[in-house]
């Protein structure tokens, strides 16, 4: 009823506003005796049209019309009916009325262009948020690629044909292991980007799981999908990740065809299961092709295949009867050849015979040019030759070889020491994955033993345990970000993992200190800050109390930032007033995160700050003085810092 009489209300409002303005109109015509009234009638007729609208305008038109009619009348008498009064009464009636009409369409022509144009406005603002949560759901953050929710929503439903593959990072977890997550995330990315740099706009590259991808390629043909994998890989081999020069990637691919009958699904498992074939080579592409390749399990059955490169065929015919029973046998009569061979059947061959002395590219050229692409990591190399002087066999083994055998052949020994050289490099990949797994193991339990012992001091102060995480979260966006800019500090791989971890210990000297004053809620006095700050000293004795610290790269880490981690860049910090880069970076990366989260996080004694006013005040110096590269790396990283401290709350 209420919303009734309102609508009612807006409606009337209006009408008597336009009637009054009419009637003012009437009665400036009236009182200056204007001799053609119609023209000021007219012209606030229009203007009541245009603000308040077609309904308030008739109203208008109405007393203007009456008017009008009157001012025409032969004596003034608008009710004495005669011919002429009738004439003009007409006459004045339909110029307001055309009038009307006309203003009142030019009025809704004008709002309907008004609707439309905020109506297309709208359509086209919902269509941009509708592609930006699209891009979001359907994208993953670190690589760029399509994710797995697009493949389940929309491209499982794709039809063939079409060419789809899996490719696997091969001993990502090794790279995790070795040189760190910031590695392995970088490699993913690299990864992602060498393939979308070889395939057409048209095709999809999805991340399927954590280190594998799955490439959709629609109307492929057949015989060109080998290639068109064999491109990417040999792409991803010669590439290396932006700051870890000396990590290599390799890609084990599987691949087959979808036909317009096949459902996606399906081809997917069946180019896994090629995946997992090819994996067991490393580095290697498996594609099953309907009519343009033998069957997979025939390549399965073939045997393990060996290189002979020699420029004598003597001496190639010797080695293929002694090796020939037992290893499919691949030839070369030059080293130029031989690096041909090693591309086209890379992942595929075992072990290379080389000799040294051949014509154009010999033995030892081989072996640099194999080590400059990185195949001697994964193809061992027996040397063979006539020539036994300790200066050739000396310069064979460092160049990468793994044995050296002289002429003439004794068959049982060759055969011996190939066989024996093969199973090593196949153990040796076992061993190095054992390895890994027992590594990350044993890290895995220092790191949740830290963990315990950093939140029983935060429970002791009184703190959820929240800060723990932010520190090390935020210690390791800086420390990245500080990689990626600057290469001023020597910091390794292991050290790159040791620092965040280290972190964790920052405040272990806390439980030494009274708890009454650890966790006053009021200002501390000059002297129970002194008590305070002792914190810092008696943590770093802790640590070095410990009967292994001398042993224990963690524990002196964790040292450094116990200790210095409240020390500042202009020399005013404590206890041992170090400046600048006196300071070990691991110390000052854990000083930055440490104020950062103490601004941002609800203490007994504050409220906490916002996100972007802990920034601004870290950088206007109002928190301390720090090194203005960790501040440049703060400001580099504040929005995706925000975003990832948001997702651990």
């Amino acid at each position: 009823m209420v919303l009734r009489m309102e609508q009612q209300s807006n409606k009337i409002q209006p009408m008597l506003l336009s009637a009054l303005a009419q009637l003012s109109a009437c009665l400036i015509v009236w009182n200056f005796h204007i001799p053609n009234p119609n023209i000021v009638l007219f012209v606030v007729l229009s203007a009541v049209l245009v603000k308040y609208g077609y309904a308030a305008g008739i109203v208008s038109g109405l007393i203007a019309f009456l008017y009008t009619a009157f001012f025409f009348s032969t004596d003034h008498s608008f009710f004495l009916y005669t011919s002429l009064n009738l004439q003009k009464l007409i006459v004045a009636g339909l110029g307001i009325a055309a009038n009307i009409l006309l203003i009142g369409r030019l009025q809704w022509q004008f709002e309907r262009s008004s609707m439309e144009k905020m109506q297309a406005e709208a359509e086209e603002k919902l269509q941009e948020t509708t592609e930006s949560y699209r891009a979001k759901l359907y994208h993953d953050a670190l690589t760029g690629t399509y994710n797995r929710r697009y493949y389940e929503d929309i491209a499982s439903r794709i039809v063939g044909p079409a060419g789809v593959a899996l490719l696997d990072v091969d001993d990502f977890k090794i790279c995790n292991d070795t040189y760190g997550h910031y590695a392995g995330d970088m490699a993913l990315k690299t990864v992602a980007n060498t393939i979308q740099s070889c395939i057409r706009k048209s095709d999809l590259l999805i991340r399927y799981g954590g280190d594998e991808f799955l490439l959709v390629l629609p109307g492929i043909p057949g015989d060109f999908l080998q290639t068109k994998l064999e491109q990417i890989r040999t792409a991803a081999q010669m590439t290396s990740v932006p700051g870890y020069s000396h990590f290599r990637i390799s890609l084990s691919i599987g691949g087959t065809i979808q036909t317009i009958t096949d459902p996606l699904e399906s081809i997917v498992r069946r180019a896994d299961w090629l995946m997992y074939q090819a994996k067991c080579r490393k580095n290697a592409v498996m594609v099953e092709v309907p009519g343009h390749n033998p069957t997979l399990e025939k390549l399965l059955q073939e045997k393990t295949q060996i290189l002979l490169v020699d420029d004598s065929n003597m001496n190639r015919m010797l080695l293929r009867e002694i090796l020939g029973d037992g290893y499919h046998i691949l030839e070369a009569e030059n080293g130029q050849e031989c690096l041909e061979t090693l591309r086209a059947e890379a992942g595929n061959i075992a072990l290379v015979l080389l000799d040294i002395n051949m014509p154009g590219m010999d033995g030892f050229e081989v072996l640099k040019a194999m080590n400059a692409n990185h195949t001697i990591e994964d193809t061992p190399v027996i040397m063979i030759s006539s020539e036994d002087s300790d200066a050739a066999i000396r310069k064979s083994y460092e160049l990468g070889a793994s044995d050296y055998v002289n002429r003439p052949f004794d068959a049982r020994i060759v055969y011996r020491r190939v066989s024996n050289t093969i199973k090593l490099y196949a153990k040796q990949r076992r061993l190095v994955q054992m390895v890994s797994d027992q590594i990350r193991a044993r890290e895995n339990n220092t790191d949740m033993l830290v963990g315990v012992l950093s939140h029983i001091v935060e429970f002791r102060n009184g703190e959820s345990g929240a800060h723990v995480r932010h520190i090390r979260i935020i210690t390791e966006r800086l420390l990245h970000r500080l990689l990626e800019i600057s290469s001023r500090y020597a910091i390794t791989a292991e050290q790159q993992d040791m620092i965040p971890l280290a972190s964790a210990l920052h405040d272990i000297g806390k439980i030494g200190i009274d708890e009454k004053i650890l966790n006053k809620p009021g200002k501390l006095t000059p002297e129970e800050f002194k008590v305070i700050q002792t914190h810092s000293m008696l943590g770093a004795k802790m640590l070095h109390d410990l009967d292994n610290f001398a042993e224990q790269p963690l524990l002196q880490t964790a040292y450094e930032i116990a200790r210095w981690h409240h020390e500042r860049w202009d020399g005013r910090g404590y206890p041992d007033g170090l400046k600048g880069d006196e300071i070990p970076i691991s110390a000052q990366l854990v000083s930055l995160a440490d104020v950062y989260d103490a601004l941002t996080s609800e203490r007994c004694y504050k409220k906490a700050f916002s996100h972007e006013k802990a920034v601004q005040m870290i950088l206007n110096g109002e928190c301390g003085a720090f090194n203005p590269l960790l501040l440049q790396c703060l400001t580099d990283i504040q929005d995706d810092l925000k975003e990832k401290l948001q997702q651990h709350n």
